[in-house]
């Protein structure tokens, strides 16, 4: 297949790329810098220039392609609501040129799901939680089930976690690294659910040949791990104390990312995307990967 992907050389997307090559799809990617071109290029891709700012550019690359793989998000934080509707804008415009194609269209998403709930693929996402920006454009996602679009959202772990992770885990070993302690906030008993970025790849391609339309698939491995055990790991390995922070002390200590290291508590289920599409993570658990030490070379 040829196969439009966004993101196509992100922390999540480069490694769909080759999970796509090595399978023998061809894939044109989405390219807003020389950076990017040269990434693609390298890695066996065709490039192409644009970026989510064009929904114009999106829709011609989608309609050129046997299928569409949507990982681009502008995750800077800078302005969290604006990425989410750009994100919708894209979601959109994509989908409206691929109505009546049967093309599959595999659009990304987070979880987010009512505190205290362990998250299925059937279960809405919460618009009053942390990284809920992301919901409307899943809703619009699925709607286009019923346009003709084999659309279908994917849901990543909190933590896509392996060498390189610039993500949560990282973020947290920086602020620790920075503060002189890894911190939690109160017992530190929330949790993430975590993926290993291969299998998270690999659930992408498979979703992208075989998924059916109108579904919600979850690239879960590790239904969650709560934040006292991550600090353990990184406070052994810094060598610094966990320390326990009430809410307003977390403001401080993480700044922006106080709401996704205390606010942030959720478990999810994947069993029905294992026993739909035979996904079977076989990437090493978060914790035994943060043992590693890779995230603190």
């Amino acid at each position: 297949m040829r196969v439009f992907v966004t993101g196509a050389t992100g922390w999540v997307g480069s490694a769909v790329t080759r999970e796509l090559l090595a399978h023998g799809h061809e894939v044109v990617g989405l390219a807003r810098s020389d950076r990017a071109v040269t990434a693609l290029t390298e890695a066996g891709a065709t490039p192409y220039r644009g970026s989510l700012a064009d929904p114009d550019g999106l829709a011609a690359a989608a309609k050129d392609a046997d299928g569409v793989l949507h990982l681009a998000f502008d995750h800077s934080f800078a302005d969290y609501q604006g990425a989410g509707a750009a994100d919708l804008r894209a979601v959109e415009a994509m989908g409206a040129a691929l109505e009546g194609t049967g093309t599959p269209l595999v659009v990304t998403s987070g979880l987010v799901f009512e505190p205290g709930i362990r998250g299925t693929e059937d279960d809405p996402g919460c618009t009053a939680s942390a990284g809920s920006v992301r919901v409307a454009s899943e809703n619009a996602t699925l709607a286009l089930a019923d346009r003709g679009v084999r659309a279908i959202v994917l849901r990543l772990a909190a933590s896509v976690h392996g060498a390189g992770d610039p993500g949560f885990v990282a973020r947290l070993v920086a602020v620790a690294r920075e503060k002189g302690a890894a911190a939690v906030v109160g017992e530190g008993a929330n949790t993430w659910p975590a993926v290993h970025r291969s299998d998270a790849a690999r659930l992408y391609r498979l979703a992208l040949e075989s998924a059916p339309a109108g579904i919600r698939l979850h690239a879960v491995a590790e239904e969650g791990i709560a934040q006292r055990d991550i600090a353990a790991v990184i406070g052994r390995h810094l060598d610094v104390p966990v320390v326990h922070l009430t809410p307003e002390q977390a403001r401080d200590h993480f700044g922006w990312f106080a709401s996704f290291a205390g606010d942030f508590d959720a478990r999810a289920d994947s069993a029905r995307t294992r026993a739909l599409l035979g996904w079977h993570p076989t990437g090493q658990p978060l914790l035994t990967d943060l043992e590693e030490g890779h995230y603190f070379a």
